[in-house]
């Protein structure tokens, strides 16, 4: 059967971005057109041409001529064909911007990293960094340390044992993974993290997990900005998250 040129060029754009994403997602060293040729045994021009392609759909993105890495674009289509929490989910961010005037965030975790599932519209100015995809550490930011919250201090050690702590966080971020699991056993005394300028100074962020059905952590709601406005309403943010991820839960299948 003969492949039209339409066919074909979508299928090796999808293996392109796969390759992206697979190594963006294992912490591999990222790509630029010549090393993805050479990846995917294709030819220089023909990748050139579907890379720019896939970057004007925004699957891709790449800056300064730099290597290749998923777009906001390839995160918002992931999000749409998932189950029914993930949609909800934006009308529970709308409602935290609403009562508390701060920014909303749901967050899911791969290994030690943290991505940035769906975010309240009051991130900041067009351009900015702040956009689905996004990845932070595990350790150091409120969300993070509730997709965490399930983790016992032996699992922490496993997970973290290969972590650089130095230089990445705020003045208040752990340094090691007992650190860690220090601060997730005062959080779970009172049943939500603080995350206290541990990634960025000056910035409070509060968080909680989501989970399915039957009680595995699915994904983190979260809420943060100025440390003086949250701590001010800490104990009422803390509850309207908590309602929000029992409603979610209803939704994960």
């Amino acid at each position: 059967m003969e492949i039209s040129s339409e066919s074909s060029s979508m299928s090796q754009g999808l293996r392109i971005v796969r390759l992206v994403a697979d190594r963006e997602k294992w912490g591999r060293r990222l790509l630029g057109v010549s090393q993805l040729a050479s990846e995917l045994g294709m030819e220089q021009s023909r990748v050139s041409r579907l890379t720019r392609e896939l970057c004007d759909l925004g699957l891709l993105e790449r800056v300064d001529k730099g290597p290749f890495r998923t777009g906001s674009r390839f995160f918002t289509l992931a999000s749409s064909l998932n189950s029914g929490w993930i949609r909800e989910a934006r009308a529970e961010l709308v409602s935290l911007v609403a009562q508390f005037g701060l920014k909303g965030r749901v967050s899911v975790r791969d290994g030690c990293r943290v991505i940035l599932l769906r975010s309240s519209t009051n991130q900041g100015l067009p351009g900015s960094f702040v956009k689905p995809g996004m990845v932070t550490p595990v350790w150091c930011t409120g969300s993070g340390r509730a997709l965490l919250w399930d983790h016992s201090e032996e699992a922490l050690e496993t997970l973290l044992k290969d972590v650089n702590f130095i230089g990445v966080g705020g003045p208040s971020a752990a340094h090691a993974p007992s650190e860690v699991n220090e601060l997730m056993e005062r959080d779970r005394s009172r049943g939500f993290v603080v995350a206290a300028e541990e990634f960025e100074h000056g910035v409070h962020e509060l968080a909680v997990p989501i989970r399915t059905p039957n009680g595995n952590i699915l994904a983190a709601i979260s809420v943060l900005g100025d440390s003086a406005k949250v701590r001010s309403k800490e104990k009422k943010i803390a509850k309207t998250l908590i309602d929000a991820a029992e409603r979610l839960t209803a939704y994960a299948n």
